[in-house]
């Protein structure tokens, strides 16, 4: 349509806005067309005409700058029933940051769905969705891309085939499977990567770390990245390995630590070295501990009071400055060893209390078994119970009613629901979202009729999740396709179209 036919068609319409008859104004083409009828029919076929140009002829075209992307890749679980996508969204809706709307999403996962896409999509920098949604934030992440992950196992030679969340997946299999194996790819291909990702490619070297990844770590000493550089050495670490110079002098940060902490005796008979955070006199004093602690390793720690890991973990006084409880956790976490970490908490479980919520911090490095026995730990006292919305990396869906049941956590959710006091009610409301995630699908159903029945509204925002847990129960209804033969509910997405992006 030309200027002068999109000028006429405005007239027209200004026309019929007035409750003016437009035949004498429509151009001759329409004319033919509207002509021979009613002077009413004239205008309803007109005015049809009018909604087709406008609909059609006269809608924008796309910029040259857009870009045809390929079809979104299709998942390898099915997508979630159509029924359930409305509680969904409301657990996403209710989940206020990315950590927790990610927990909505390894939950439904790990009841064998997926989500629409319309409902959520990963980023393509998500690195804590569960690794189903790898195919989609590779899509996310490609913006010319065409090419598709190949299927068969990662190698050398198909290694610029693979896109970075589907490398980072295969890598991870290989080191559970084949470290060895996998550490040789790293090795021929992380150099001429950039910093970033060469990073993350050093940070897969966790899995399955054993002795032999040590000669590379070490050669890793000259990388031209520092993250590197500090990772590698972190990794040294949990080997065993000295990853710094330990002459004990003045450019030495784990000798500059040491300063920061008394080494005393205990016992009577058999003499035992303790070890208590030194009485810091300033704030600055107190910031430079913590640099040191988040850079130095345990095992550098431990070698200048001439202990091993466990004898110096065993031997920390825990109690007496939580700050440092804290800071002697998070080296734990990231340099430790395996040894190391286990026994740590295994110790501070056994000793309960306050002590084993430092726990928390161990929690990326330890087995499922140990935090599981840490989260009914919590769940037993329930007087630390806020400390549960800390956990990181805990499986969904396990927890029993006998979990809840044994202890004090039931009583103390029914007195804060039925209670006054609004600050106690915004932290229950963070719990029962924990539960949510933590619960299998019984457990989900028993604890919302439990509060609900202690006064919590039915419709309340806090059980969203909890409701959707437990319609995750597996029950899955059959369904027929179009020629009725039964199929089961659990259905592939459809295929999507080729999306177009700026």
């Amino acid at each position: 349509m030309n200027e002068g036919e999109q000028t006429g068609l405005a007239t027209m319409r200004d026309c019929w806005i007035t409750g003016g008859a437009t035949f004498d104004l429509a151009p001759t083409a329409w004319k033919t067309i509207a002509g021979g009828a009613s002077p009413d029919e004239q205008e309803r076929r007109l005015l049809a005409i009018a909604a087709q140009a406008l609909d059609v002829a006269l809608r924008p075209a796309a910029p040259k700058t857009l870009k045809r992307r390929p079809p979104l890749p299709r998942l390898a679980l099915p997508m979630l029933p159509e029924r359930l996508r409305p509680l969904l969204r409301a657990a996403l809706k209710h989940g206020v940051d990315a950590r927790r709307k990610t927990r909505v999403v390894t939950l439904v996962a790990s009841r064998g769905f997926v989500l629409h896409p319309m409902d959520w999509m990963p980023v393509a920098s998500d690195q804590n969705s569960p690794d189903v949604y790898a195919p989609w934030i590779d899509w996310q992440a490609s913006v010319d891309g065409e090419r598709h992950a190949p299927q068969e196992k990662l190698t050398a030679e198909n290694w610029d085939e693979f896109y970075p969340a589907a490398r980072r997946i295969a890598l991870a299999d290989m080191r559970r499977s084949g470290p060895a194996s996998a550490r040789l790819l790293v090795e021929a291909k992380a150099s001429g990567e950039p910093a970033e990702v060469r990073l993350a490619l050093i940070e897969l070297m966790r899995f399955g770390l054993n002795p032999e990844d040590a000669p590379f770590l070490k050669s890793l000493s000259a990388d031209r990245s520092g993250k590197v550089r500090e990772l590698a050495g972190r990794l040294l670490a949990r080997l065993g390995e000295h990853g710094r110079s330990n002459d004990g002098g003045p450019g030495d940060p784990a000798a500059e630590l040491a300063a920061f902490i008394s080494e005393g005796k205990s016992g009577f008979i058999r003499r035992r070295s303790i070890y208590t955070p030194a009485k810091l006199k300033s704030p600055a004093q107190e910031k430079r501990r913590a640099e040191l602690f988040e850079t130095c390793n345990l095992v550098d720690l431990a070698a200048r009071f001439s202990a091993t890991e466990p004898e110096f973990i065993g031997a920390w006084q825990f109690g007496a400055d939580n700050n440092a409880d804290i800071l002697i956790a998070r080296m734990v976490a990231a340099s430790g060893s395996d040894a190391a970490v286990t026994h740590m908490a295994d110790a501070l479980v056994a000793d309960g209390g306050k002590p084993a919520l430092f726990v928390l911090h161990l929690t990326p490095r330890l087995d499922s078994r140990r935090k599981r026995v840490l989260v009914r730990l919590i769940l037993k006292d329930s007087k630390y119970l806020g400390a549960l919305n800390l956990a990181e990396g805990i499986e969904a869906s396990w927890l029993e009613w006998g979990d809840l049941t044994n202890g004090q956590t039931l009583p103390a959710l029914r007195s804060a629901v039925a209670g006054n006091d609004d600050i106690v009610k915004r932290g229950i409301d963070e719990i029962l979202e924990t539960m949510g995630f933590l619960a299998t699908a019984a457990t989900a159903e028993k604890l919302i009729e439990d509060v609900v029945a202690a006064g919590m509204p039915p419709a309340a925002p806090s059980l969203v999740l909890l409701r959707l847990n437990a319609s995750l129960a597996g029950g899955l209804e059959p369904t027929r396709d179009q020629s009725g033969e039964q199929q089961n509910e659990r259905s592939h997405p459809p295929p999507c179209r080729a999306g177009l992006r700026l």
